[in-house]
């Protein structure tokens, strides 16, 4: 079957549409989480058809009612998750083939839904392939726009930029180059990538946060921090992470997680050098458990884009989520909190031991 890549999108034969969460896969189906129904009364549209977007648990729900099919117990995870079975695939969309076609649909001039924000687009891509140095190729759209269901009148850019390397050479050209112009003379234009303006704070923090875990000002200090977030002519984009296919290793159930419980604990990140990775990665040491299970944690792992590049090298922190035992090979190997087991991350967190704002 087709490699399918974190931030891929999957279209099925149930007209539902799932996101990938997962870099390796069963053999049977595909990891992912069901991000789009089809609802006449929805507000985005594809192919003539409208849908909605759905939350962690409604998802759950809906899938539990309808399909079931796509949920099953994981014997990796030891929990319920999503997966598309390989026979419901009508197609995988990928980021990169999908900015690609975007590309080549915009220098011929082909009407294209939203033309403003598909400008906009184009823009930051040849910011990161000029400025950044990274290659076409390895540049891609996830998000709405990667289904095709972004709306007419506003929408946010989630790039995609593949390859660890690739990742921080764009990351450092943004943060180098942030709130100046820059003249491209391969395109003949300047373009200039800003950082989030104030009107767009409030509607950041309401998007990414759904509980009290972060403060308004907290959340704009770690955002202004970790320089992954900007916007360009009035538009919101991220900077995406996500691994080249030579980046990838391993193989299905090789590395099995048992459930442990929740925990809550105090520690010092040792490396955040996968903190932009999916998940984000963070070893720990001089490991406190406040509350919960209390077990020998190595390291802290995000799956949610909120926590991605929270924390640095050598900072004091406090974490909260679910407690893993990481099983290799079918011997025991450490424990790890997980951040992020829902998209929303209710009272989930990695942040300061000490407030910053």
């Amino acid at each position: 079957m087709e490699k399918v890549r974190t931030r891929d999108f999957i279209y099925t034969t149930d007209d539902l549409l799932f996101a990938s969460t997962n870099y390796v896969h069963p053999d049977n189906r595909y990891i992912s989480f069901l991000r789009y129904i089809p609802d006449p009364e929805g507000d985005r549209e594809r192919n003539g058809k409208k849908y909605r977007k759905v939350s962690s648990d409604e998802a759950y729900t809906f899938l539990r009612e309808n399909y079931p099919d796509y949920l099953y117990f994981c014997d990796v995870t030891n929990v319920e998750m999503m997966g598309v079975p390989h026979e419901k695939v009508k197609e995988i969309i990928k980021p990169d083939e999908r900015l690609a076609q975007l590309r080549a649909d915009f220098k011929a001039g082909k009407e294209l839904k939203n033309p403003e924000i598909m400008a906009k687009l184009m823009d930051v891509s040849d910011f990161f392939h000029y400025v950044a140095g990274v290659p076409y190729e390895n540049l891609g759209i996830s998000g709405s726009i990667l289904p095709g269901l972004h709306k007419e009148d506003v929408s946010d850019i989630d790039f995609v930029i593949f390859g660890l390397e690739n990742h921080r050479k764009a990351m450092k050209a943004f943060r180098d180059n942030k709130n100046k112009p820059v003249y491209i003379e391969e395109v003949d234009k300047e373009i200039q990538l800003n950082g989030i303006e104030d009107e767009f704070w409030q509607r950041v923090y309401d998007k990414r946060m759904k509980d009290s875990s972060l403060t308004f000002d907290e959340f704009r200090w770690y955002e202004n921090r970790k320089g992954n977030r900007g916007t360009i002519n009035g538009t919101l984009f991220d900077i995406l992470c996500t691994r080249d296919y030579d980046e990838i290793s391993g193989t299905w159930g090789d590395t099995v997680y048992e459930p442990q419980g929740i925990s809550q604990i105090e520690c010092k990140i040792t490396s955040a050098l996968g903190a932009f990775d999916n998940p984000s990665l963070y070893t720990i040491e001089d490991l406190k458990v406040i509350d919960g299970v209390d077990v020998p944690m190595k390291e802290v792992v995000s799956f949610t884009h909120t926590y991605a590049g929270e924390v640095v090298d050598g900072e004091e922190v406090v974490a909260k989520g679910k407690v893993e035992k990481v099983i290799k090979n079918g011997k025991d190997s450490h424990y790890r909190l997980v951040v992020g087991t829902t998209r929303e991350s209710m009272d989930e967190y990695i942040k300061l031991k000490e407030s910053p704002a």
